[in-house]
């Protein structure tokens, strides 16, 4: 699936990602700057907070409890379209999916 993240400089990266594959796994893998992922995946440290497209937003997974909780804490700004990285794992429905990184994690 082709996902476009937008680097909090305004810089876009496309890279291609395999289905299941989690938003902060292929910003990792794919150099984009802006996610820490510090945790590694654990969902221990909100350092992989982005903002997902609103076009995309209802095809997602619902967000479990211990995600909406580190996003409480997460640096930057919570929106009402921030998740974390680790927890969205890719399916076919996400084509195209933008996601922003903010400023700080």
């Amino acid at each position: 699936m082709r996902i476009t993240y937008i680097e909090p400089t305004g810089t876009e990266k496309t890279v291609d990602l395999p289905m299941g594959a989690t938003l902060m796994e292929g910003a990792v893998q794919n150099g984009v700057k802006g996610i820490l992922a510090e945790c590694g995946g654990s969902c221990m440290c909100a350092t992989c907070h982005c903002f997902i497209d609103e076009a995309f937003w209802e095809i997602l997974p619902t967000m479990e409890e211990e995600e909406d909780e580190m996003l409480a804490a997460a640096q930057s700004e919570r929106r009402p379209t921030s998740r974390l990285g680790c927890q969205v794992r890719v399916s076919s429905a996400m084509d195209g999916l933008v996601i922003r990184i903010p400023d700080q994690q």
